[in-house]
């Protein structure tokens, strides 16, 4: 029996950042001290909208916990915000 193959990696999108806008985020984040509510971007998001705070401890643990794969991203920027904003209203409270 041969081992089975690793899981395709799935890179984010070049100027994607759905996930860095869609989303609501309760913790703190630099610049947003009160987290962000959903639809709205993140001030740490870059004009190539990048994550300023990626791979750094200060980055939230809700974004580093988010990892790009076809069920959160979809195949387009706009599949990915609408997968996200139907979470988004799945687990409001």
């Amino acid at each position: 029996m041969s081992p089975q193959p690793a899981p395709p990696v799935f890179a984010c999108r070049a100027a994607c950042a759905a996930c860095c806008t869609a989303p609501s985020i309760t913790s703190p984040i630099p610049g947003m001290p009160d987290g962000k509510p959903a639809g709205v971007p993140c001030v740490q998001l870059d004009a190539q909208l990048r994550c300023r705070l990626f791979g750094k401890p200060e980055r939230p643990p809700f974004c580093a916990s988010l990892r790009p794969g076809p069920e959160m991203c979809g195949s387009s920027r706009g599949e990915a915000m609408a997968i996200l904003a139907d979470l988004e209203a799945a687990t409001a409270p």
